[in-house]
């Protein structure tokens, strides 16, 4: 077990820590030239065309130190963005160290800070990594002394990198091996294993990857899932390199993965602990803290006898994201769907593109909204994910919102437009440190329905891409908030409403009206679209009626034959408008989440 060192990489969006596991990678000889491609460990497709990490990847390296002894190093990649905090946490929990890379030409960033603070929460040993130092623009002293305030570490502790050209990637390799500690944790002792992340194969079920604190977990072994109460036989078992590895036996402080044939996928929970049912563990591992989703959606499937096929689709995608919720709900507009919980629009976004990738499902996602607490005049207290779930409003006595506290740090330079856009979102700012002389960290106090749509977009628009942003629940406060209705004829979408803050209400249903004029089709009859908030109707815009013309065939003649024809058509619309119903086309849900 002393040879053993289990560790993850840390980082900030693009600070390059993919590049960096590649040169691992290759130093440690783990894969041939032929196997190597850029960000080797990225293996979705829609990993590579976005440049980001959405799943962190485990693999085991062996390396001969300088020392001349064989070392296993387990890495476990890392997530650079807010949405996938919650995989970060689960890396966290199943090592005992942390590269922290920072790139040379950028600096300390939001998100490294926030991965930093879960790495010390959990006591790793923390190696500081200075990365793409080959590059003209770095900054090496500067962001030396960033690091040295941050965590209090000396010069020398610093290691310099490239992971472009492979330059001290052996420093770092050294480094792991003398500051990280081996595990600790008795090879004799009852098994422990905590899983920390599973997949959904389809001709072998679920396969959980875990790491073991204590014991021995043997092939053929019967082993129990501690929280879920399922026993199962382990029929293979074994290591994860590239390709997965089997192995007879895996011990205290490896990390592996377990075939056992389980079918059924609410079977296995990320962050449960596997134990051996001839020798049980008596408690299980503390994992990582429960997800706390914070945008709610609907999704529905475009057609309705798809539904028991999203259901299936969803839970084999949770086995390998597990910070996704999700529970049925049904709409008068879309049917029936889902109702599910995301940690943010691009954990959103891609979950919806894995859907359709991975599981060939089309579907139409509502209007991203958060949870809200309601206290009734009566005094019960409602928690309500959905506009048409609120009561009436003659009923509500209080509307609570979630509340976050948002930290960004940017170049003095926007210091000002950072501060409006916040402001304009009702951000209540905190306080304002200058980290050095020209990079400020603001916090502010605001409502996370505020950041929901399009506060992130905007936030790199106006500091030309430098500034970062990280944020953590605070808590609910009192709000003065509106259901927004969108009516069709006099009909409501429910699919449409929303819950929204009061003095802005005005602005966005005039805005939804306009939108849904250019996107709605014309049919025989007026369309009318209304914006309403109870019984008073703030907006409106008419589609007007595709419209034969009637009075073509008269020439000549006297007005009264005209006015004739023009009331017999009038009637036939006011017929057809009683019956007709109006089709809200998909593109129209989408349109909305995209409003400036």
């Amino acid at each position: 077990m002393k040879n053993i060192r289990n560790f993850c990489i840390i980082a900030h969006i693009d600070h390059g820590k993919s590049t960096l596991a590649d040169r691992l990678l290759e130093k440690t000889n783990t894969l041939n030239q032929r196997e190597m491609q850029a960000q080797v460990l990225d293996d979705m497709d829609l990993e590579r065309e976005k440049g980001i990490t959405i799943k962190s990847h485990a693999i085991q390296m062996e390396y001969k130190a300088r020392n001349g002894e064989l070392y296993t190093l387990n890495l476990i990649d890392t997530p650079g963005h807010v949405d996938f905090s919650y995989e970060v946490s689960r890396a966290i929990a199943s090592c005992e160290g942390a590269l922290l890379v920072v790139d040379s030409t950028q600096g300390i960033q939001a998100q490294t800070i926030s991965n930093l603070y879960l790495a010390l929460g959990q006591d790793l040993e923390i190696i500081p990594v200075l990365n793409k130092i080959d590059c003209e623009s770095a900054m090496v002293d500067e962001v030396k002394d960033q690091i040295i305030d941050l965590i209090g570490c000396k010069d020398e502790d610093i290691l310099l990198a490239s992971g472009k050209t492979g330059q001290g990637v052996e420093d770092i390799l050294e480094a792991i091996i003398e500051r990280i500690p081996a595990p600790e944790g008795d090879p004799e002792a009852p098994l422990q294993a905590l899983i920390f992340d599973s997949v959904f194969n389809p001709f072998r079920g679920v396969i959980a990857y875990f790491r073991v604190f204590n014991g021995t977990i043997h092939k053929g072994e019967h082993v129990k899932f501690f929280n879920t109460g399922s026993e199962y036989d382990a029929d293979e078992i074994g290591v994860l390199k590239l390709k997965m590895v089997a192995r007879n036996e895996i011990k205290a402080g490896d990390v592996g993965y377990i075939c056992s044939g389980i079918k059924n996928s609410t079977d296995v929970k990320v962050g449960d602990t596997i134990t051996s049912v001839a020798n049980a563990a008596t408690e299980a591992i503390a994992g990582f803290e429960d997800v706390k989703p914070m945008v709610f959606a609907g999704v529905y499937p475009v057609e309705a006898d798809q539904y028991e096929d999203l259901r299936a689709s969803l839970e084999k995608l949770k086995l390998n994201d597990a910070s996704l919720t999700f529970e049925p709900e049904s709409s008068l507009a879309l049917g029936f769907g889902f109702r599910c919980g995301f940690l943010g629009l691009l954990h959103m976004e891609i979950i919806q593109e894995r859907l359709y990738r991975e599981f060939d499902m089309d579907v139409i996602t509502t209007v991203p909204n958060v949870s809200y607490h309601i206290t009734t005049t009566q005094g019960e207290e409602l928690e309500v994910h959905n506009p048409s779930g609120l009561p009436e409003i003659t009923k509500v006595a209080k509307i609570e919102e979630p509340y976050i506290l948002a930290q960004i740090i940017t170049k003095a330079d926007f210091l000002g437009n950072v501060l409006k856009l916040c402001i304009d979102k009702r951000g209540v700012m905190k306080n304002q440190t200058f980290i050095t002389q020209d990079r400020v960290e603001v916090n502010f106090e605001m409502p996370l329905s505020e950041i929901v749509f399009d506060f992130y977009d905007k936030l790199k628009s106006i500091s030309k891409g430098y500034a970062s942003f990280d944020y953590h629940r605070t808590g609910y406060q009192i709000s003065k908030l509106a259901k927004l209705d969108i009516l069709l004829n006099g009909e409501p979408v429910d699919a449409l409403s929303s819950l929204i803050y009061a003095d802005h209400a005005y602005d966005f249903g005039r805005k939804m009206c306009e939108k849904l004029k250019e996107l709605i089709p014309r049919q025989q009859f007026d369309i009318a679209i209304q914006a309403a908030i109870g019984a008073k109707i703030i907006a409106r815009e008419t589609v007007k009626a595709v419209r034969k013309d009637v009075t073509a065939k008269c020439y000549g003649g006297d007005i009264s034959r005209k006015r004739k024809l023009l009331e017999k058509q009038k009637a036939g619309k006011k017929r057809m408008r009683q019956i007709g119903s109006v089709q809200v086309p998909q593109s129209a849900f989408l349109a909305v989440l995209k409003m400036d």
